[in-house]
């Protein structure tokens, strides 16, 4: 082994501005490229309705009626945490914008377009769980280790 000075030590420091620099640009490309893959992998599992509108079948991912859904999984790095985070977003003032979580896990919904017959209220339905952002996620997470093999550069 070959003997290294001090500057040369100092520069290996896991607190150096070099080793942050690269393994910040390094963790932000691998968690780009995973978030990509996430992302496109729920995207095409959302297939279209069809003519027939016809839905989906619990446990397997919704079938999208409108494209909304579909249009709006995106991808980000999050500075706070250091992680990749994806996913629909969240819609304000549109209605039903609480689907994509609905049909990610399951649970109660306010079907408008029919009326309770005994108030005006609209009717709750249950909606079994449709996940495709977990089984998107679960496809990808083995190529993670692949992606972080010599990803820090000098």
């Amino acid at each position: 082994m070959m003997a290294k000075s001090i500057i040369q030590f100092k520069k290996m420091f896991f607190d150096s501005k070099e080793v942050i620099s690269a393994t910040d640009k390094a963790a932000r490309s691998v968690l780009s490229k995973i978030g990509a893959f996430i992302r496109r992998e729920a995207k095409s599992s959302i297939k279209p309705g069809g003519r027939k509108h016809k839905t989906s079948l619990p446990g397997q991912p919704p079938r999208s009626q409108t494209g909304l859904l579909k249009r709006f999984i995106f991808f980000g790095y999050d500075t706070s945490t250091q992680s990749v985070v994806v996913g629909p977003a969240k819609l304000g003032g549109v209605k039903g914008k609480d689907a994509p979580h609905t049909l990610e896990y399951g649970g109660k919904a306010a079907i408008s377009h029919q009326l309770s017959a005994f108030s005006n209220s609209p009717k709750t339905a249950y909606i079994a769980a449709r996940p495709y952002m977990k089984p998107s996620l679960d496809k990808n997470l083995p190529k993670l280790p692949a992606m972080w093999a010599d990803s820090i550069k000098k």
